[in-house]
């Protein structure tokens, strides 16, 4: 099948230069969703005003729905947006064709926030270590999609918010934090919801902070970020 150039909400494409290196630079995001975008929205604001502000910048939004609510979202915060839809598509072709178009952008890391599609061994190998994902789960005991819905289901009491780096597997990528969300209460599905999401709003710019501070002051001047695709 032939491929086509990922496009921005302007209709082009808009990859941005590199500035500086890795040791002193604000390290780029590449921040992927497929529908509101509630936790992009938490990233960008730590970006503009807040824990990322001096560490990071959006390079691009990208969504595998041309028609997700957070594409617009992030232009009106600022960001450039850029999509390609997934429908219809087989997985390891898709992924490459994003993978490609994602390298022009010259992310450090790719940001998974709400991205519904399980990435293929070749989009995780061209980022190798460089994706974050985040699971209102502890991923020891739940893995995979529902987990508000478990937790509520199963009266827990709490529920763990988890972020992790993404590996081949599902949900099984090395712990980067866990923070606790006190469910004692919440009656409702929406109320675990709401709980939950207040703590992913704050926890995974915070870890992703953490994480950019620590390999700013161990990597050598000029080491590369972003391993690439085979």
């Amino acid at each position: 099948m032939p491929t086509s150039a990922l496009t921005s909400a302007s209709g082009r494409n808009r990859p941005l230069p590199a500035t500086g290196n890795h040791s002193t630079r604000k390290q780029r995001l590449a921040i992927l969703l497929s529908g509101r975008g509630s936790n992009m929205v938490a990233l960008v604001n730590a970006v503009q005003t807040g824990v990322l502000q001096d560490l990071a910048e959006v390079a691009v939004v990208f969504s595998n729905k041309p028609d997700a609510p957070g594409l617009e979202t992030a232009a009106a915060l600022g960001c450039p947006t850029a999509s390609r839809s997934s429908q219809g598509r087989k997985r390891a072709e898709f992924d490459a064709e994003v993978v490609e178009a994602l390298q022009t952008y010259q992310p450090d890391y790719v940001v998974l926030a709400g991205y519904m599609r399980i990435l293929s061994p070749t989009f995780i190998r061209a980022f190798a270590g460089r994706i974050l994902n985040i699971h209102p789960a502890d991923t020891h005991q739940h893995q995979g999609l529902h987990a508000y819905e478990w937790a509520f289901d199963n009266h827990l009491p709490e529920t763990k918010i988890t972020v992790h780096l993404v590996d081949e597997g599902l949900d099984t990528g090395p712990i980067l934090a866990q923070h606790a969300v006190d469910l004692q209460g919440a009656t409702t599905l929406a109320e675990v919801e709401r709980r939950g999401l207040a703590v992913e709003h704050r926890v995974y710019a915070e870890t992703l902070a953490e994480l950019i501070k620590k390999e700013l002051h161990t990597a050598p001047v000029g080491a590369s970020r972003v391993a690439s695709s085979e």
